[in-house]
């Protein structure tokens, strides 16, 4: 497709940082000439602070238009996201869905190399940026590769990518049709196996303020990344107790045996061990059966229908 004439469309949700979201606007219009017919959609997510009058009014030099959807309430980062692409689905004829933060972090000639990845692999993969460089403090990158260690151990994937990414037109449809990325849009393209691939690109800086992503902000977000993967989680959870369950019948019977049949038992010792490995036992049982239900309920709960439901969220929608 020709680069000039192609449409592209990108995503940004937004929640009361209303000055970085007009800075980020500026910055698009800048490449926006590179990528093609550029527009605009920003996702309200719910803002307290009031929207400046004057917001995203211009003049622009060659953004070909600005979106606000306002959402109906405070949803969260990615089920704002998700509605933004269902919005894009069923509204949009753009060759490819931009997706980005608005806070500076993701940067907009950034766009440019992910594009080409995209091109480059025919239109038919999403193209993440995987960060090659992180300016966050030394605690929370600990705590990041803490997070990726124990996302790979329960769900045997590896993630490195956020949200910066383009979606081509064709895996569209694909998308809003997973349920998944009503709690995390990354970890279900993963899940669902929609083609990808990353490139290396260093995150920018903010652009104002600081982060409202604090400490239980960031356990929810990762914990919403691993319940795509909640069925193999369990899986593999119910794999280990079987283990250890295992592992407690063969100790008790080591210890049986040990007391019956040979003369090197330690007077109570017996009964005390066996105690404490009969409830080790009864434990795992009482988890494995658990894990066990919570496999068949998400194999058979009603799931969200993406493409249905996220337009019921839409409260107003501004064209600028």
């Amino acid at each position: 497709m020709d680069a000039v004439n192609q449409v592209v469309l990108v995503l940004v949700p937004i929640f009361d940082d209303w000055e970085s979201a007009a800075r980020l606007l500026q910055d698009l219009d800048r490449v926006a000439s590179a990528m093609g017919r550029v527009e605009v959609v920003l996702i309200d997510d719910g803002s307290n602070e009031p929207q400046p009058p004057n917001f995203a009014i211009g003049p622009f030099a060659h953004l070909r238009g600005v979106k606000i959807i306002h959402l109906a309430r405070n949803l969260g980062h990615q089920r704002a996201l998700a509605v933004g692409f269902v919005w894009a689905a069923q509204n949009s004829d753009a060759a490819y869905i931009i997706v980005m933060d608005g806070d500076g972090e993701d940067r907009p000639e950034d766009i440019l190399l992910l594009l080409s990845e995209a091109e480059r692999h025919g239109s038919q993969e999403i193209v993440f940026a995987a960060r090659s460089k992180r300016l966050e403090s030394a605690w929370f990158q600990f705590g990041y590769h803490a997070y990726r260690l124990v996302h790979y151990v329960l769900t045997g994937v590896k993630v490195r990518v956020g949200n910066f990414s383009v979606v081509p037109t064709q895996c569209l449809p694909r998308l809003v049709v997973t349920s998944e990325i009503w709690n995390h849009y990354a970890a279900s393209v993963y899940r669902t196996k929609i083609p990808h691939v990353s490139i290396p690109i260093s995150r920018g800086s903010r652009y104002a303020g600081r982060s409202k992503m604090n400490l239980v902000a960031l356990v929810l977000h990762g914990l919403a990344g691993m319940s795509v993967f909640i069925d193999i989680l369990g899986a593999r959870l119910l794999v280990l107790l079987a283990g250890i369950g295992a592992f407690a019948c063969l100790g008790i019977s080591a210890i049986v045996a040990i007391r019956l049949f040979t003369p090197l038992a330690i007077p109570g010792w017996a009964t005390t061990a066996t105690g404490l490995l009969s409830v080790i036992l009864l434990q795992t049982i009482t988890l494995m059966l658990m894990f066990v239900f919570v496999i068949l309920a998400t194999r058979s709960a009603a799931t969200f229908m993406p493409t249905r439901d996220c337009p019921q969220y839409i409260r107003e929608i501004e064209t600028r």
